[in-house]
């Protein structure tokens, strides 16, 4: 668990994807530098009630809302729910995502068009929703989740690169819209990062990654919670348009 060196105090968070591995981590870390969290969950009910119990334990006000980050019907619901419940929204960090991989020649229409739909499209839907709130506030921090593999492309995955290549540009078009009302717009791509999913991929697997980074080393959930934390505070209030690759040299 991270410590608290950060002031986030008075801030809601909105967190997609936020009930496991890196999102759960984000979570608990921009809580715990006293932030209070909404968190979004599809179908992970149990993991999301738990950890709101956690964040409430921590003295921070904390919801979870079950929505399909493709829908902008439920985008629209949930932070209108979040701006009743919680006070408002000065930070929204988009984090959920899926990956449905496949050779491009026998890739289907469908898992195409599902990364798209939540890893893309579900990016832009929670900004839409955020972006007035962002405007008539004069203040805003989005961050963007996505992947190094929407820079250098990987094999397999023409649906997962496409999907992150589109959330940078995105958040790049995004920084340029809303600069001017105080809101700062930036990526974070993780390389190869130690969760519960990257632990039950074959070891030969996770070696490769490892063997490609200069630190040779995997990275760990709070290597990217922290790099949030610090976008989403005063520290990074300079900062809009970039992607931060955080993935101990894996890209290089």
């Amino acid at each position: 668990m991270s410590k608290a060196i950060i002031d986030l105090s008075g801030k809601v968070a909105i967190v997609t994807g936020g009930t496991r591995g890196i999102g759960a981590e984000m979570v608990r870390t921009l809580a715990l530098q006293g932030a209070d969290i909404a968190l979004n969950y599809r179908k992970s009910v149990d993991e999301a009630a738990k950890l709101v119990e956690e964040l409430q334990a921590m003295g921070r006000k904390a919801i979870a809302v079950q929505a399909d980050v493709s829908s902008m019907a439920d985008a629209e619901k949930m932070v209108a729910k979040v701006v009743e419940e919680l006070g408002g929204v000065h930070i929204l960090v988009c984090n959920a995502g899926m990956n449905w991989d496949g050779v491009i020649w026998k890739m289907t229409e469908d898992q195409f068009d599902r990364v798209i739909d939540v890893d893309l499209k579900g990016t832009w839907n929670y900004l839409r929703a955020c972006a007035p709130y962002f405007r008539e506030q004069n203040y805003g921090r989005f961050i963007s989740v996505t992947s190094i593999n929407g820079i250098r492309g990987k094999f397999g995955q023409t649906n997962y690169s496409a999907a992150k290549a589109g959330a940078i540009g995105l958040t790049k078009a995004a920084a340029k819209e809303l600069g001017k009302y105080g809101v700062t717009c930036n990526s974070v791509a993780p390389g190869f990062i130690l969760t519960e999913m990257g632990e039950s991929m074959p070891d030969e697997f996770k070696q490769a990654a490892v063997d490609e980074s200069a630190v040779k080393r995997a990275g760990v959930p709070d290597d990217i919670a922290w790099t949030v934390a610090f976008l989403a505070s005063e520290l990074g209030r300079h900062i809009t348009g970039e992607v931060i690759k955080v993935d101990g040299g894996q890209y290089i």
